[in-house]
């Protein structure tokens, strides 16, 4: 007899909403986790007065009460969390800035985001509210497909646009480049440039953002992943911290259990991995790595890593002159630009200021407020930085951010009291994942739903797949990603 019935690999979003579902399903489920908190990327940390947000800029998807097909009222309702969590709602999707240039904040509104392009770049509006019924368009076909609709039942709107590259579509749509930059802002939340994008994706995150509207949770992510480890605890689940896992066990072609890393040896008729692809198959042991898995990762290409600067600042939102949670500024229109600059140690080009008192979520005290600056690169080029020299050239770097941020904080350096900084060695080193990948493989045309089946079958009964690795990167994706795979694994068990 096993051990359990399933052991979950990795306490990340995905790791823990699979083991939550599994067990509130009354499957015994062990839950293992290297580090010693839940969340993975949904975390914070203290430094001094202050406490800082990991990696939750935005969370897409929880809706409003009573709105179906949301998280709050699907996946959170089902887990029982959501009496648990506070949920702050931001108004605005976000501002977005090219010192200069533009600056215009979208309302988190359909009308009223084409109202305030249309007052930047006047004569836009009707061409803004066209592009997005577009997106709205798309957005419902790609849906349906993604659920199993027939090819022959989809409109063709989803074959004229979805693959497109965002660029082609905004080209096609808009001649003003603030317009196509103010809407294509979201691209940096999919790792890749409007150039490369498919319109689809970009489509589904603005319509996310839109209709669900974006919010954040009172104790950040971390309370968020406290809250489903504790409805997994309550359901008499069992979770080790501090608990690597060094091979995952295989007899007659099929996943038994796993090995930690004190030689403990633990059986389950089934093993969820949220570790990455790369991770999970070389911890494979008793077999090779089917061909068909080695052929498929050979095509595809670690993605990119994060660069962040964590702020406690001494003064209030309002007295560093943030009117929105959310600000995206950029040195210029040239995306292609800043998506090259991810790999090199050029100044940042683009970051993400996320002010998380401006709708408070509880990190700062009062009087002050807890700002990051985040910029995303490719973690090869710190691979060659000595460790005599790492210090002084994140911190060099960092510098960089503030001197972006400070096109629209003045003075933003004069409050600064706590600060730390995370690169993409430290994403490789707290998450685990090669090349510090926050989103997984590089999401480029050839990732997704469309061309990739790895989230349903890994070629080794027994073991399954769920997080960013296999399928869309993000917290929204990788929360339900994880809950899907258990209710498939519950479908299998009682057919």
């Amino acid at each position: 007899m096993s051990d359990y019935d399933a052991i979950v690999i990795g306490a990340g979003n995905a790791g823990l909403t699979a083991a939550a579902t599994l067990q509130r399903a009354g499957v015994r489920t062990l839950l293992l986790e290297r580090h010693n908190i839940p969340g993975g990327c949904g975390t914070s940390f203290r430094r001094g007065r202050f406490e800082f947000e990991v990696a939750l800029h935005q969370l897409s998807g929880v809706g409003v009460e009573g709105q179906p097909i949301s998280l709050r009222e699907g996946l959170f309702a089902q887990l029982g969390i959501v009496d648990k969590l506070e949920f702050v709602q931001e108004h605005d999707i976000y501002r977005a800035v090219v010192p200069g240039r533009l600056d215009v904040t979208l309302p988190a509104d359909w009308e009223a985001a084409a109202a305030a392009l249309d007052e930047q770049a006047p004569g836009n509006k009707d061409r803004v509210l066209r592009f997005f019924e577009l997106i709205k368009q798309v957005t419902f076909w790609q849906i349906a497909a993604m659920r199993g609709m027939p090819v022959e039942q989809i409109d063709p709107v989803l074959f004229r646009y979805g693959l497109r590259p965002l660029k082609d579509v905004l080209d096609e749509y808009f001649d003003d480049d603030r317009v196509k930059l103010a809407l294509g802002t979201y691209w940096t939340y999919l790792g890749q440039p409007p150039s490369k994008l498919r319109f689809q994706d970009l489509a589904l995150t603005l319509f996310a953002y839109f209709e669900f509207k974006p919010w954040h949770v009172r104790g950040g992510s971390q309370a968020m992943s406290t809250a489903i480890l504790d409805t997994f605890l309550e359901a008499g689940g069992e979770v080790r911290f501090n608990t690597g896992v060094e091979a995952i066990l295989t007899a007659g072609g099929r996943a038994f259990g796993v090995r930690l890393d004190d030689g403990t040896e633990v059986t389950a008729l089934d093993v969820v991995s949220n570790a990455s692809l790369p991770t999970t198959y070389g911890m494979l042991e008793g077999i090779d790595v089917p061909a068909a898995v080695r052929d498929d990762l050979s095509t595809r290409r670690i993605g990119v890593s994060g660069f962040v600067l964590h702020m406690g600042l001494d003064a209030t939102p309002a007295e560093l002159g943030f009117t929105t949670s959310t600000t995206f500024v950029n040195r210029d229109t040239d995306d292609d630009h800043t998506y090259r600059a991810w790999k090199s140690f050029e100044p940042a080009r683009g970051i993400c200021v996320s002010s998380y008192d401006v709708a408070p979520i509880g990190f700062a005290p009062a009087g002050a407020t807890h700002v990051s600056l985040m910029t995303l690169q490719y973690a090869d080029i710190w691979r060659d930085v000595s460790p005599s020299e790492y210090t002084r050239t994140k911190f060099a770097y960092a510098e960089t951010l503030l001197d972006l941020c400070e096109t629209v904080t003045p003075g933003i350096r004069d409050a600064i009291e706590e600060v730390d900084v995370a690169t993409p060695l430290t994403m490789m080193r707290y998450l685990g994942h090669p090349g510090g990948a926050i989103y997984g493989y590089d999401q480029d045309a050839t990732e997704g739903w469309l061309f990739r089946n790895s989230e349903r079958r890994t070629h080794v009964p027994g073991l399954h797949l769920a997080g960013s690795w296999a399928g869309i990167g993000g917290f929204q994706p990788t929360l339900e990603a994880g809950a899907r795979v258990a209710r498939r694994l519950l479908r299998a068990k009682a057919a």
